[in-house]
């Protein structure tokens, strides 16, 4: 796997974390509610729900490159033309944020499990990580360290994504809800996925 990969890897799923869908919006309903103490609890629910459904994904994309190297590498083409697609939609996205403020008293393990759950057991989840992660992947290379050094990347920024959306919305409720904001958020996100989608063509040949 060549550093041009990973950096292309880090930018898309930095560019990713960034959108504000399901698990963003619950992070930031929590926060609005109930302040910083949610920070932590909902990281840590956030990264294990994306570990979940990211093994699940690799797992079975291991299984497609064992049986068909040929199918692998035209999914990996249709991988790079879904991250531009993504980029170019979240580019012209309307900049708002729909998330309500969550009053009820909920502890930390139910904050946790009720991250993990929204993150993992999003159907579209899995579906999603079988189109994006294919791109990166270098057929040649060894599996499972792609495999580690991949996760990790992921789940390190995912964890740190979730963690500041938190501390954000506890601290600048008008972040939140500022048009302006999220819509700079969302240019600079679909500037990144279209960047890294040209970037898996280009830097390293998706057909290698």
């Amino acid at each position: 796997m060549s550093f041009e990969a990973w950096a292309a890897f880090a930018a898309a799923s930095i560019a990713l974390l960034l959108i504000p869908g399901p698990t963003v919006l619950l992070v930031v309903s929590y926060a609005l509610g109930q302040g910083w103490r949610t920070a932590l609890p909902m990281a840590v629910g956030v990264a294990l729900g994306d570990f979940t459904a990211m093994t699940l994904s690799m797992l079975g994309l291991g299984a497609l490159l064992a049986a068909s190297a040929t199918l692998f590498t035209a999914l990996k083409w249709m991988g790079a033309a879904y991250l531009i697609y993504l980029g170019i939609k979240l580019w012209r996205a309307g900049a708002t944020m729909d998330a309500q403020p969550r009053t009820d008293a909920v502890s930390a393990a139910r904050m946790l499990g009720h991250a993990w759950l929204v993150t993992a057991l999003n159907p579209k989840s899995i579906t999603f990580f079988v189109a994006f992660l294919p791109a990166f992947l270098d057929p040649k290379a060894d599996f499972l360290t792609q495999m580690l050094v991949f996760e990790t990347t992921f789940l390190v920024l995912a964890f740190a994504n979730a963690f500041g959306y938190a501390l954000v919305a506890a601290k600048a409720r008008r972040f939140a809800g500022n048009p302006r904001a999220i819509g700079i958020v969302n240019k600079v996100g679909g500037g990144l996925l279209v960047s890294a989608g040209v970037a898996t063509v280009t830097l390293r040949g998706v057909e290698r």
